[in-house]
């Protein structure tokens, strides 16, 4: 018994045939079938999705090594300061070096601090160490501050220590 099929005019129709070579041509995936230009669109929005936070990242690693080489540099200058100074123990010069060393590298005050501390009560006599240690929150890089606190990469840190001289 003859298993009933289309009839032959409809199998002669130029639709059919077409409709039905479109399914084979989809079926078997003929190259260059089915892409139509969506390449470009999701090389351009994924490669945006993946560029912008690496992008980001690469700026707040950024930041971080500045504020690293700011409070390095903040330090030894204000403990030379101390150290090179005729008064018993001058914390404001060693603020004023620390303060021109961040600005230079574009912190605002408020980020750093700066901690003086020496090994004998009196900080005057020659030998006696003077360490500052400078302290400064590195804010990310295009952040807002919310509510007066500012989002922080890191903190970094840094001490640097100076033997007073016999001859002041």
């Amino acid at each position: 018994m003859p298993v009933p099929g289309p009839d032959a005019a409809a199998v002669g129709s130029p639709r059919l045939r077409a409709t039905i070579g479109a399914l084979r041509r989809r079926i078997t995936g003929a190259p260059g079938d089915g892409d139509a230009g969506s390449a470009v669109i999701e090389f351009v929005v994924l490669g945006t999705l993946l560029l912008v936070p690496v992008v980001y990242l690469i700026l707040s690693l950024g930041a971080v090594q500045a504020g690293s080489f700011a409070v390095v540099g903040a330090a030894d200058q204000a403990a030379k300061m101390i150290a090179l100074s005729e008064e018993q123990l001058d914390a404001g010069a060693a603020d004023a070096a620390a303060a021109t060393t961040m600005a230079d590298f574009g912190f605002d005050r408020g980020a750093w601090t700066v901690d003086v501390a020496c090994s004998e009560p009196r900080c005057s006599e020659p030998g006696s160490r003077v360490t500052v240690t400078v302290r400064l929150t590195v804010p990310l890089p295009m952040a807002p501050s919310i509510g007066g606190s500012v989002l922080s990469a890191a903190t970094v840190q840094s001490s640097a220590t100076e033997i007073l001289g016999r001859f002041r």
